[in-house]
């Protein structure tokens, strides 16, 4: 019978814990399974092999290390009634597809995954989120089956409590971790019973936003503003306007514009998000616009100069670095345009997708609409044109109070 036992050990770490392990010994030959906890050494109670009780999470982290030391103990038993000749390899080997199944280590993987893909954006947000379920935890690892109901119960309204922060936000915490059962599942399906998402358990709906878009007389003033020829505020402008201009592109995809996108009079490109295709004409203010950056052509072929700097543009990740850095640049100036214009929205580059729908109302058949803003399915650019037609309603108002 192998011999299973935890034991901390002896490599130091930087922040100076010392790993915990399951030592297997079989046949006087040992392999040890590593559990992703660690602990520093005056916590560990060498005797009883188990976390000594000044230890601030003692009982529960002694809990799930005789939890695991169970589970491997019993592995071992099942291969050996099996099997005569069993090696403490082979009761590791057996193991090791569990012993990856806990939070901590899924979300490694998770943002080490987004961080290749080269998702900026994704990885710095979805960071924080599991940063924040970490603090829940108190810096301890636990098997994804131990997250139950009742645990993200209590974590939403820790959220609630230690952040203040709105319910979408707290979706989207939860959805980070509805993605890391995903990946747990597609290593274990036995997971699906304790699976805490779904009927009857959490369930993850974002609230409606409200979004509010420029109105044909705030776009006028955008339009008329009197800024210094490419300042940082005349950049800001003419992006915006850019982004208006072309059905509410979005800003990823009108600082990658490149001249060669343009020829016959259309824009030619595709869409960094879903990498649809697609054509537009060139209206005539955008041409006025693209006149002006004409003199700052050069051989990066970009229009605007934001990204002119990237060595790289297979570097996904350094080019959405950069997006996210000269976005929220831009939005600090588009909040003074909309100050000095006494425009009383919030400005950003993103409002001028919001505007572009607001403008266009009802007045261009949703088949249109999917198509300019390229949405794959119909049903979501009803969901989201939904936010600017109001005439129907008003009419139903008007009709009701006999106006």
């Amino acid at each position: 019978m192998a011999s299973v036992k935890i034991v901390l050990r002896k490599k130091k770490k930087d922040d100076g814990s010392y790993p915990l392990a399951i030592r297997i010994t079989k046949d006087r030959k040992t392999s040890y399974l590593h559990i992703d906890q660690s602990i520093q050494e005056e916590y560990w109670d060498a005797k009883q092999n188990l976390v000594r009780k000044s230890h601030p999470n003692s009982e529960r982290l002694n809990n799930y290390l005789l939890k695991r030391l169970a589970e491997v103990n019993g592995k071992a038993l099942e291969l050996e009634t099996q099997k005569q000749d069993v090696s403490s390899k082979v009761v590791k080997r057996n193991m090791k597809p569990a012993a990856g199944l806990t939070f901590i280590a899924l979300a490694k993987q998770y943002l080490s995954n987004l961080e290749k893909s080269g998702k900026y954006n994704r990885l710095n947000t979805d960071r924080s989120r599991i940063k924040h379920f970490k603090e829940f935890l108190k810096g301890e690892d636990l098997p994804m089956k131990e997250i139950t109901v009742q645990m993200l119960e209590n974590y939403k309204a820790y959220l609630v409590k230690t952040r203040s922060i709105s319910e979408r936000t707290i979706m989207n915490h939860l959805t980070v971790i509805r993605t890391l059962f995903g990946m747990a599942l597609a290593e274990d399906q036995e997971l699906i019973r304790y699976y805490p998402f779904g009927r009857g358990k959490i369930r993850i709906k974002s609230p409606e936003s409200v979004k509010i878009g420029l109105t044909s007389s705030e776009v006028l003033l955008m339009e008329n503003a009197e800024l210094i020829l490419f300042s940082r505020m005349d950049h800001a402008r003419n992006i915006w306007l850019m982004a208006f201009y072309f059905a509410g592109m979005r800003v990823s995809d009108v600082l990658r514009l490149k001249w060669s996108d343009f020829h016959d009079e259309r824009l030619h490109y595709i869409m960094g998000k879903n990498e649809k295709v697609g054509s537009l004409k060139i209206p005539e203010k955008a041409a006025i616009i693209l006149q002006k950056y004409k003199a700052t052509k050069d051989k990066s072929d970009l229009v605007f100069p934001y990204l002119k700097t990237v060595k790289d543009f297979k570097d996904k990740f350094e080019i959405q670095r950069k997006i996210a850095f000269t976005v929220a640049n831009l939005n600090k100036s588009l909040k003074q345009i909309g100050e000095d214009l006494k425009i009383d929205k919030k400005l950003t580059l993103h409002i001028a997708r919001h505007t572009f729908g607001n403008i266009s109302g009802d007045k261009i058949s949703i088949q249109m609409l999917q198509k300019l803003y390229r949405h794959s399915s119909i049903t979501t650019t009803i969901g989201y044109q939904s936010s600017f037609i109001h005439k129907d309603a008003d009419d139903a108002l008007d009709a009701v109070l006999g106006m």
